[in-house]
């Protein structure tokens, strides 16, 4: 099936459980829906579930769960910004370890929504850079 071709790079550095929760909703949704945009967006939702972005990878979360407010009303028709794979439901201490570990500036002062657009662009820059972008 195509889920193993189709993994983004992110999940290529991501834990094994994170691929292959990848691998195995992505091509149970290509049976489904059949390959797209569609079969990505269950795929990743299966990911953010017990996963959240850290950088250029996926880390296990502390909790399972929905991430973010779309994921938590779900839905095609319901469309919402995602906040990239960051754990927005997190607790502010929590938000504060990864932007620390991501040596986000400024992460102090940031406020619990500041952090996590903070966290999501820390975390694309470094895919980029991981990917040679």
């Amino acid at each position: 099936m195509p889920g193993r071709e189709d993994m983004p790079s992110t999940l290529r550095r991501s834990p094994d459980k994170a691929q292959r929760t990848w691998e195995k909703t992505h091509d149970s949704a290509v049976e489904t829906y059949g390959e797209g945009e569609r079969s990505h967006r269950t795929a990743f939702a299966a990911v953010k579930h017990e996963f959240e972005k850290v950088g250029d990878h996926w880390e296990p979360k502390g909790r399972k769960g929905p991430s973010d407010a779309q994921a938590a009303g779900g839905g095609p028709e319901r469309r919402e910004p995602t906040a990239g794979g960051v754990d927005a439901n997190a607790t502010k201490d929590h938000l504060m370890s990864v932007a620390r570990k991501l040596d986000v500036p400024g992460r102090s002062s940031m406020t619990k929504p500041e952090l996590v657009k903070a966290i999501e662009k820390a975390n694309d820059r470094a895919t980029r850079k991981a990917r040679g972008d």
